[in-house]
This record gives C-alpha cells, sequence and structure tokens, in this order.
C-alpha cells in the first residue's frame, strides 16, 4: 500500500497488509513503558482485533493514554483467576493465552477495562492449537480452552486480502507512529540504515562491493559529486 500521507484524507477504505499493521502497533507500543519483550507480544494483538472486527487500530487511538500507562507486571494471578486492575483489556491477552495453554481448566479474567476486546483471545487462540469459548460472570469474562490441530485463518485471510481500514484512521494511525522515530536530522540520517556514515563521509558497519550508499544525500545534495563541490 503507498499512498503519500500529504493527501487529503477520504472516506475510502485502504487495504492494509500485515506488514504495515506490525509496523505502525510496534511504532506505536513503543512509546510506552512496557518492557519490549512484552510490548511486541500486543502488535499482532491490535492486528487480531482489526481483523476480528473489534475495535483494532480504532481502539489503540483511542486508548492509547491507557495502553501506554500498562504495567504488565501488576497482573495478579490466584487460583486460575486473572486479575487485571483496571488496565487494557489487550494486556492480559499474552498471559491468558499462555495459562490457557498450560492447563486444561478453564480461566477467569476480572477487572479489565475494555472488556470487549477479551474476544480477541478466541481469535488467537486457534494459532496456538486452542479452540477458545468464553461466557460473562460477574465482573469479567470467563474461557475455556480445548485442544486442536493449530491453524490460523484469520491471519490466512489478512495475508491473501489484508484489512479493510478507513484512510483517515490509517493516516492518524501513521501520525502517531511517526512520533516514535527520531526527527529528520543529517545525525540521523548519518545512522540509518545497515551503516554509519561519519561526518568525513566514511562508512561503518556493511562493507560489501554492493553498497551504494551516496553520503552526498546527508546534506540535501543530489550526489557525492555535488556534495563535495
Amino acid at each position: 500500500m503507498t499512498v503519500s500521507p500529504m493527501a487529503a484524507p477520504t472516506d475510502r477504505l485502504l487495504r492494509v497488509m500485515p506488514r504495515e499493521m506490525r509496523l505502525m502497533s510496534e511504532r506505536i507500543l513503543s512509546l510506552s513503558a512496557m518492557p519490549k519483550g512484552f510490548f511486541s507480544a500486543l502488535c499482532d494483538v491490535v492486528m487480531y482485533s482489526q481483523g476480528a472486527g473489534l475495535g483494532g487500530f480504532d481502539r489503540l487511538l483511542a486508548d492509547i493514554e491507557t495502553v501506554k500507562a500498562a504495567d504488565p507486571a501488576a497482573l495478579m494471578l490466584r487460583e486460575r483467576v486473572l486479575d487485571v486492575g483496571g488496565q487494557h483489556a489487550w494486556i492480559a491477552v499474552p498471559s491468558a493465552l499462555d495459562l490457557l495453554g498450560e492447563v486444561d481448566a478453564p480461566l477467569t479474567i476480572l477487572n479489565a477495562t475494555a472488556e470487549e476486546e477479551l474476544a480477541v483471545i478466541a481469535a488467537l487462540g486457534p494459532r496456538l492449537g486452542l479452540q477458545v469459548t468464553a461466557h460473562p460472570v460477574a465482573g469479567g469474562l470467563c474461557l475455556s480452552a480445548t485442544r486442536a490441530a493449530p491453524v490460523d485463518p484469520l491471519l490466512d485471510r489478512l495475508m491473501q486480502d489484508g484489512a479493510a481500514i478507513p484512510e483517515a484512521l490509517w493516516w492518524r494511525v501513521w501520525a502517531l507512529a511517526q512520533t516514535a522515530l527520531m526527527p529528520d536530522s543529517e545525525v540521523s540520517r548519518r545512522h540509518a540504515g545497515p551503516v554509519i556514515v561519519t561526518p568525513d563521509g566514511r562508512l561503518i558497519g556493511r562493507t560489501d562491493n554492493d553498497d551504494d550508499t551516496d553520503p552526498g544525500f546527508i546534506r540535501g545534495g543530489r550526489g557525492t559529486a555535488e556534495a563535495k563541490a
């Protein structure tokens, strides 16, 4: 998908593929204080929420401050009851899937905000060989899982067709994701990609003969010869 972010958004739907969804989620979630290993596990949670017709990226933008403030270490487990402590439902998803896969017994999840997003557990379960069913209980949801052959029909569909996302929403996602990147500057350009370019134009890192890095572009010139002129 290649659309200029400078163009005025319309109400049309964009077909966004898993690579782009994962990339935007990773950048946005990196703005949080969560450990990298944990927020990386949440990237697919957002994508599967989108693919399953739940909140998806609209929910991510609406709840970003709650998600950014999450503390996975604050989850409490007592006798197959996972207390999310008022945090966003997505924070419970990786732990819930692990627990459902380890012990053949129901798991109750309590005190999650955006509780309807717990339904993404059922969408993610099949790829782990878990068919998840749920029923409401006071203050939360009770989940049960049965074993099955691992399949991933939702990801198969997304890999084939992508997810239909309103253009205006997608560029809001893009704009927020950009805030996780270092602002463009001469210094940032010298450290982008697989090499570092020193101020005098030397390359540090990749040394193969196919390297097409042109230090002339770092200062905005059109080529090395012009930059040195």
